[in-house]
């Protein structure tokens, strides 16, 4: 409603009228109802003493006897006792719930169902910072004078706090005026940082920029260099295949026509055996082992003729001509050169790092001297007096609040020593009825103790009539003012309720949409309310943000990267890379290459080779016939025919051995070196072909069209230097924003502000009013009890007494008042 009207700018309470009044009918009732109070008490006790002096409303100094009576005595004297504990401490420990307050009967439902809802006689919650003397708690509502007395102390025990409270918020202040220069300068300060950042990385440019184009360009120079590194392994391997096969292939042939000559002569010398007599006896069985022995004797001759196939040495002549030129070497000096690219670019980058370098100090006296283009140090020290100004202010005032607060407290302790004051005659009025009375005597005839008694209780109702007009009429306006400020300001700023009635648009100026810029700014159209700037303080959020200070000092300009993207980006322009000096296979090289594949090795006889290889060494397994033979002879009969065919077997053995064996190596040997000259052989042109090939385009990209490669890892070797300002400025800027010059002492300010107002004043004078207000309300049933027991104290002028007559005369049975009797020991 308040947020409603405050956007009408008030003028629409007439329209709204219904709803203020709905929503100020509690305070108005009860309002009304103490102000009832207050006018009508004292009338009722002026009429309540002019009737009393005409021997009504309980002047009359009789008593009649009742058989009840010392029941009526006990129950009054518990019920005001028990009122009067009421009045001095206690109160029942839940209210009423809460109802329509136009419904209200009577002023306690009405102050009780208000207390609820204000304050419930507690201190409130204030978001963690509960003062140090809290009254009573939600759950437990408890009241009296004695609570109001404590409310009172509270509210000056609280001053204290609330100068240790100011006193904090001036500290922070000052360590907010004294702190925001430091972080500025440590902010300028880090621009060295990225500074060092970027000179690391222009001294070590050949290893950045050179590296990253040399790990691009290596990506086809070294499958180019590789191949050539592998042609040259190729041409050592063919050396040694073609050497393997000259070797191999004398070997060979000297091997195989020694074993020729060795097998026929074994073949001869067995011919010779079988004519033997023992092999013509048919009655022997010498005999078919002849024959068989006989018939293999024509396998027993080499299958190979290694003197077909042609000598390599005119191959391997020219191969060893091919490998005088060192192609590993030739191949190692493109490969140096290739790598030292990072060198070259060290080397051709010179004056573009000095002038990046000189850039940089530009940059760095930009970058400082926005401190003194803004009077941020003339603003601070105009802050700092200020502050020191409105701390002597401050102080100035203690003495007058300590003098103020002085005065409250002697009313508020006025107030209770007259409630105090009635509570004396209640308890000393019971004191001395109770310890006085004697039952066996008449009302006449009364004790001066109890007779006392029963005047002190009537002083207290004469006291309370007096009063209580008083202090209903201090607890009225301590709740109007009370209730309202918690309903209009605390609560409302907790729920912040109070920030929006602020920020109302054109509510402090017709003009202004927002009042806080304004003022500040005379722009009144900047997106800046109170609640804003509250929240941001509250979550400890830089100045600069917060006030919209770039209003004022407007240093995004100084920190615009893009001024300084762009002389970066001019002394990288001339940045020119020339890699032509690089050499990767000189035509030496490549003479080489082409020279091996006129070697002739394709024209080698490969199939003659391999034709006499899977021939084998004999046409017969040598060991196997050489074992066959054995087994025979170990068939025969003793003499000179088996011991001939046994030397004959051991003979064959010896030859497989010594002969066969090496024969059977040298042959493998030459099987793999011929088998790799076939491979070798086998498209040798366009194998070295595409190495050429290869290593061309390699140079051609190295010499001629690195430019696009070069132009790619500058621009990204340029940009890292460029994200080093990026980072820092967006790091100065995010700092502005969120770090330097954090407003959280503001939102202090009003915190304590609210705690002063809310927590210390409004809740001390509404639990204040609240315990006043109990006692004061249990001042009617107080008034009411004590006259009634002050009857059973207080001696009688007459009292009633009963004539000793017969029993038939009922004319004269009832009693009659009489005067007190006069004995002489009364």
């Amino acid at each position: 409603l308040v947020v409603r009207l405050a956007k009408d700018k008030f003028r629409s309470i007439q329209s709204e009228y219904q709803k203020v009044i709905y929503y100020e009918i509690g305070f108005v009732v009860c309002a009304a109802l103490g102000l009832l109070f207050a006018v009508l008490l004292p009338l009722v006790g002026l009429f309540f003493c002019m009737c009393r002096c005409c021997d009504n409303c309980g002047g009359e100094m009789h008593q009649r006897q009742r058989k009840n009576a010392d029941c009526q005595r006990g129950l009054l004297t518990t019920l005001l006792l028990t009122t009067t504990f009421i009045i001095t401490y206690h109160c029942p420990q839940s209210v009423p719930p809460r109802a329509p307050a136009t419904v209200a009967a009577f002023v306690l439902a009405i102050l009780l169902w208000q207390a609820d809802h204000i304050s419930s006689c507690r201190i409130r919650n204030t978001g963690g910072r509960v003062p140090s003397r809290a009254i009573v708690g939600r759950n437990q509502t408890r009241a009296g004078v004695l609570c109001a007395y404590a409310a009172s102390q509270n509210l000056s025990s609280e001053l204290k706090t609330m100068r240790r409270l100011v006193n904090s918020n001036l500290r922070d202040l000052y360590t907010f005026v004294n702190v925001t220069p430091v972080q500025i300068d440590y902010l300028i300060a880090q621009y060295g940082t990225a500074k060092n950042q970027v000179l690391w990385d222009l001294d070590n440019v050949g290893l950045l920029l050179g590296g990253r184009i040399h790990e691009e360009l290596g990506k086809e120079v070294r499958p180019a260099l590789d191949g050539v590194l592998h042609m040259a392994g190729v041409m050592q391997d063919t050396r040694e295949a073609l050497e393997n096969v000259s070797v191999s292939l004398g070997v060979l042939q000297e091997g195989t026509a020694q074993l020729q000559f060795n097998l026929s002569v074994v073949r001869t010398s067995l011919q010779n055996m079988l004519d033997d007599p023992a092999c013509a006896n048919a009655f022997l069985p010498t005999p078919p082992l002849c024959h068989n022995i006989r018939d293999s004797l024509g396998q027993l001759d080499i299958s190979t003729n290694y003197s077909r196939p042609p000598n390599v040495t005119r191959q391997l002549v020219k191969v060893n001509d091919v490998l005088k030129t060192d192609l590993n070497r030739i191949v190692q000096k493109g490969l140096s050169a290739f790598n030292n690219t990072p060198a070259m670019v060290t080397e051709q980058t010179t004056k573009e790092a000095a002038g990046v370098r000189g850039l940089l100090d530009g940059i760095g006296s930009n970058i400082t001297s926005f401190s003194r283009l803004f009077p941020i140090q003339s603003s601070l020290n105009n802050l700092t007096i200020s502050i020191s100004h409105m701390h002597s202010s401050i102080e100035d005032l203690y003495p007058e609040i300590d003098l103020l607060d002085f005065y409250r407290w002697v009313g508020c302790v006025t107030l209770c020593c007259l409630v105090v004051l009635i509570l004396a005659f209640n308890f000393l009025g019971l004191l001395c009825g109770i310890l006085g009375y004697d039952r066996h005597a008449s009302p006449t005839t009364r004790g001066c103790v109890s007779n006392t008694g029963g005047n002190l209780l009537m002083a207290g109702v004469g006291f309370s009539f007096l009063f209580s007009w008083v202090l209903m009429g201090v607890v009225t306006a301590t709740f109007v003012l009370g209730g309202n400020v918690e309903k209009l300001m605390c609560e409302p700023f907790h729920s912040r309720q109070l920030f929006k009635v602020l920020d109302t648009p054109y509510l402090v100026n017709p003009e202004w949409r927002n009042f806080i810029p304004g003022y500040l700014y005379h722009d009144p159209d900047v997106d800046l309310t109170a609640e804003n700037l509250y929240s941001n303080c509250k979550k400890n959020r830089g100045i600069y943000l917060t006030l919209h200070l770039d209003r004022i000092f407007n240093i995004l300009p100084l920190l615009n990267t893009s001024r300084y993207t762009k002389d970066v980006s001019h002394k990288f322009e001339g940045m020119k890379i020339d890699l032509r000096s690089i050499i990767l296979l000189d035509s030496e090289g490549k003479q080489n290459l082409l020279s091996f594949t006129e070697t002739g090795i394709e024209e080698i006889n490969f199939a003659a080779y391999l034709e006499e290889i899977n021939k084998g060494v004999t046409h017969i397994d040598l060991l196997s016939f050489s074992n066959d033979l054995d087994t025979e002879a170990h068939n025969m009969d003793e003499g000179s025919l088996k011991t001939s065919v046994m030397d004959h077997t051991r003979t064959l053995h010896q030859i497989y051995t010594k002969q066969v064996i090496p024969i059977q190596q040298f042959m493998d040997t030459l099987n793999q070196s011929i088998r790799f000259l076939e491979r070798t052989a086998s498209d040798l042109q366009n194998k070295v072909s595409d190495v050429l090939t290869a290593i061309d385009a390699a140079q051609f990209l190295v010499s001629q069209n690195a430019t696009f490669v070069v132009n790619q890892e500058t621009e990204k070797y340029m940009q890292t230097i460029i994200s080093y300002f990026q980072q820092y400025i967006d790091w100065v800027k995010t700092s502005l924003e969120m770090d330097v010059a954090t407003c959280k002492p503001l939102s202090n300010i009003v915190d304590t502000a609210e705690i002063l107002a809310c927590s210390f004043l409004m809740d001390s004078m509404n639990t204040f009013w609240f315990g006043l207000g109990c006692s004061t309300l249990f001042l009617l049933p107080s008034i009411i009890l004590s006259v009634r027991l002050a009857k059973f104290y207080r001696r009688m002028d007459t009292e009633d007494v009963y004539d000793d007559l017969p029993t038939y005369d009922t004319t004269n049975r009832f009693p009659r008042a009489s005067a007190p009797p006069r004995h002489a020991d009364w």
